[in-house]
């Protein structure tokens, strides 16, 4: 059974620097077992700028076992599935401890897109392309930070109208898709579920 007091001591503790990490988790919907993290592209990297949601999903056995995450956002990198999200991470495996906690995970991910394992990778074709073509790995890292992880202000004004044409209100719809980093298919889920 997951240890729910000590995930809402998580989310506080998490949620109490987010100004100055930029890390975040929030339940999804109303569990405390399925949550969305939110972290930073580094700075000095490919994915510098970009905001990356992150889905958490606790097994029964958590903290015994590792969280489930995976990248919600689509990120090129050769650690992390280009198609799927899921990620190539040691502490999400076999190194996982009680010890750690949802933040250290999600800063163990954030430093992670600073520094892949091309030698170990989830996504091989973009771990070839680290290796044999850098500056175009950098060039695909970027245009997809832009294009997936990049709230425009531009492309939010039209996500915003689309859901104000479903029927929502515009108010409700923008504060949505900011919560959501700018995903339309989540804002929606989020919208119709409350």
């Amino acid at each position: 059974m997951v240890d729910f007091s000590r995930v809402q001591k998580e989310l506080q503790e998490c949620n109490k620097d987010v100004k100055l990490s930029g890390i975040s988790v929030k339940p999804k919907a109303d569990s405390l077992s399925h949550l969305i993290g939110t972290i930073p592209g580094p700075v000095d990297s490919p994915y510098e700028g970009g905001t990356f949601l992150i889905d958490i999903v606790l097994p029964d056995g958590y903290p015994f076992e590792p969280p489930k995450m995976k990248f919600l956002t689509k990120v090129w990198h050769p650690n992390i599935s280009s198609q799927s999200g899921a990620i190539c991470l040691d502490i999400l495996k076999d190194q996982w401890s009680p010890a750690l906690t949802l933040k250290t995970a999600l800063v163990s991910i954030q430093a992670l897109l600073s520094a892949p394992e091309p030698d170990d990778p989830q996504d091989a074709v973009v771990a070839q392309q680290y290796l044999r073509d850098h500056q175009t790995f950098l060039g695909t890292a970027r245009y997809w930070t832009e294009a997936f992880a990049k709230m425009s202000s531009h492309g939010i004004e039209e996500k915003v109208q689309r859901l104000v044409e479903m029927g929502f209100p515009e108010a409700l719809a923008r504060s949505t898709l900011e919560g959501v980093g700018g995903d339309e298919n989540l804002a929606l889920e989020k919208l119709c579920s409350s």
